[in-house]
């Protein structure tokens, strides 16, 4: 079973179902996959001068809002037309979904303001922490 898969399972919905579900499991993926996984993209994010943003979805205080043109800027348009494929969405509205998810997913893979020593992200332990995403796209099921 591939990563899309457990998520969509985890999630309660088929891989095909929308994208934001492979959006989530593409990022996850993403982060898993970059040199130090996690404290990896966290550099990139300060390399950028974005550092306060990303340090802000580790604490434990409020997630700061990152434009969809500064996330394309830290991940690259290469990285963003990759997201895109894997998710099965269109590359122009990843940067904006992700805008929107990374701060989620980010946050409750550091849920005691810690990065994991591996820097990887635990799959289970990101969507049991997110629960209803769906609900931050107006698409909850009844």
């Amino acid at each position: 079973m591939s990563l899309l898969d457990t998520i969509g399972s985890l999630m309660g919905k088929s891989p095909e179902g929308g994208g934001q579900q492979a959006l989530v499991a593409a990022a996850l993926e993403f982060v898993n996959n970059q040199p130090g996984g996690l404290n990896g993209l966290i550099e990139r994010f300060r390399e950028k001068g974005l550092g306060d943003i990303v340090s802000s979805w580790v604490s434990n205080g409020e997630n700061q809002p990152i434009a969809a043109e500064a996330l394309q800027g830290v991940l690259g348009s290469e990285t963003v037309t990759n997201l895109a494929a894997k998710a099965g969405v269109q590359p122009d509205q990843v940067s904006g979904l992700l805008s929107q998810i990374l701060p989620h997913v980010v946050n409750a893979a550091t849920p005691d303001g810690e990065v994991p020593a591996e820097g990887k992200l635990n799959a289970t332990t990101v969507l049991g922490a997110l629960g209803g995403l769906t609900a931050l796209f107006g698409k909850g099921t009844a």
